[in-house]
């Protein structure tokens, strides 16, 4: 539909969007078929855009149904009627927003993927010939940290080797855990297995080759400075490759296997939900009476990466 073209008044609001409101092509191009739709529908019901009411876009939205498109493309559709018809209010061309009111019909939620327990073992533990040594070593440390804490992305790139008013994160090795930022600006401390804490030890002693001498952050980039989420993706879509890995592997991927393998081993559904920071947690109060010792002894007892040496304290 990309090339059709569109009336007066929905151009008028796409150009609004792409000059004013500075969109994506990629939002703009959804947009522009959305609205494409949206006159045909009134074309075909004999009313022009400004005389559209609720119960023109509930019919319209139910026959967006029968042809086909899913929750997500239905909701883009209304998001976009919604947009227009807001735009015209505020222009004084309609009183009322028809689309107010009128919710796209719930997607169901895809199912998180998981790696098989060896493939993420695999991942962790291969060392890439290819590669240099030192990014191999900061790759190795970087998979053992998001597969064995389940940490998100921005967690772990937010990290710096010290501990500071400034830090958004930093690990303590000694005692073993992981102090994060997490969403909403909300500290949470997770436990550090063994076999992560070496592989972060073996970095630190090479860190120093690539990292600037007044760079805060834990892991960097070839250029000396903190890692990016693009670099990030790009090593680790490299490390799947050397370990044989069947399939695309991305880090959120790592975090659903530390959730997906704990749960699995444990059983203890609060326990992995405290561990990954989840939101409605903070807002439980069931879920806050788990204390960190309660939850590092629900670690070490059942992630594979989480072998503690005996006696060690936490």
């Amino acid at each position: 539909m990309a090339a059709t073209p569109l009336g007066g008044d929905a151009q008028a609001f796409l150009d609004h969007l792409r000059l004013q409101r500075r969109l994506a092509e990629r939002t703009l191009a959804m947009y522009h078929d959305a609205l494409v739709r949206l006159e045909a529908f009134a074309v075909a019901q004999s009313v022009v855009l400004t005389e559209v009411r609720a119960h023109h876009v509930r019919r319209w939205a139910a026959q967006l149904h029968g042809q086909g498109l899913g929750p997500r493309s239905i909701a883009i559709h209304l998001a976009a009627w919604r947009g227009l018809y807001r735009w015209l209010g505020r222009e004084g061309r309609i009183l009322a927003n028809p689309v107010d009111g009128l919710r796209p019909p719930k997607a169901a939620r895809p199912l998180p993927k998981a790696l098989p327990v060896d493939q993420a073992v695999a991942l962790a533990e291969v060392h890439d010939d290819d590669s240099d040594p030192v990014l191999d070593a900061r790759d190795h440390a970087i998979v053992e940290l998001l597969y064995g804490c389940g940490l998100r992305v921005a967690e772990l790139l937010g990290l710096d080797v010290q501990a500071s008013a400034a830090a958004r994160g930093w690990l303590d090795l000694a005692a073993g855990d992981a102090q994060v930022l997490g969403k909403g600006s909300k500290r949470r401390i997770v436990p550090v297995g063994q076999v992560a804490v070496r592989a972060v030890q073996a970095w630190l002693a090479v860190r120093g080759e690539l990292a600037h001498v007044e760079e805060p952050a834990l892991f960097v980039s070839r250029r000396g400075t903190r890692l990016t989420d693009g670099q990030l993706r790009r090593r680790l879509a490299q490390r799947a490759r050397a370990a044989g890995l069947p399939q695309a592997v991305h880090p959120h991927m790592l975090r659903h296997s530390f959730a997906s393998h704990l749960l699995q081993s444990s059983g203890d559904l609060r326990a992995v939900q405290e561990l990954l920071g989840h939101a409605q947690i903070s807002s439980t109060q069931v879920y806050t009476r788990l204390d960190f010792q309660h939850l590092a002894k629900i670690y070490d007892a059942t992630h594979p990466r989480a072998k503690r040496k005996s006696g060690q304290k936490l």
